[in-house]
């Protein structure tokens, strides 16, 4: 029973930060696009906040990811050996984590006033998370090797 309410977390809170990967970067497109002082104030308070608390779900959706990984292929007898498809699933979350890095790389960079960077660029930035997490849900999902 504890590993499906520890799985049952691990979505909810996979899910709330997913929330965050896919709308922050939608505010850099904004961003890219603000003329106004008072606009881009606003826009940098909410990407601010914004980052704040989808790092905090980050957080305990690692820790259970982790914690369900251990009851599934930890140390002991009668565990199971991890497969091909957890390996490749598990990539994409140390890129997703990259990506999350990278977001708040870039907001620092539009709080400082150095954005070089298109509105169409970030357009096509804000698309990362949804190949990965389509590349997630068929690995686990299918679990094709």
């Amino acid at each position: 029973m504890l590993f499906l309410w520890t799985k049952a977390f691990h979505i909810i809170f996979v899910m709330s930060w997913f929330a965050g990967l896919f709308y922050l970067p939608r505010i850099f497109v904004n961003l890219a696009m603000e003329t106004e002082t008072v606009a881009t104030e606003r826009l940098l308070l909410m990407a601010r906040k914004l980052y704040r608390f989808m790092s905090l779900l980050a957080l305990p959706a690692m820790v259970l990811g982790l914690a369900l990984m251990w009851m599934l292929y930890g140390g002991g007898e009668g565990r199971m050996k991890m497969p091909g498809w957890m390996h490749a699933k598990l990539t994409f979350v140390v890129l997703l984590l990259g990506y999350h890095h990278a977001c708040g790389s870039i907001l620092r960079k539009f709080e400082k006033g150095v954005n070089k960077r298109s509105h169409t660029w970030f357009r096509w930035f804000n698309e990362v998370p949804v190949v990965m997490l389509l590349a997630v849900v068929v690995l686990v999902v299918v679990k094709p090797f």
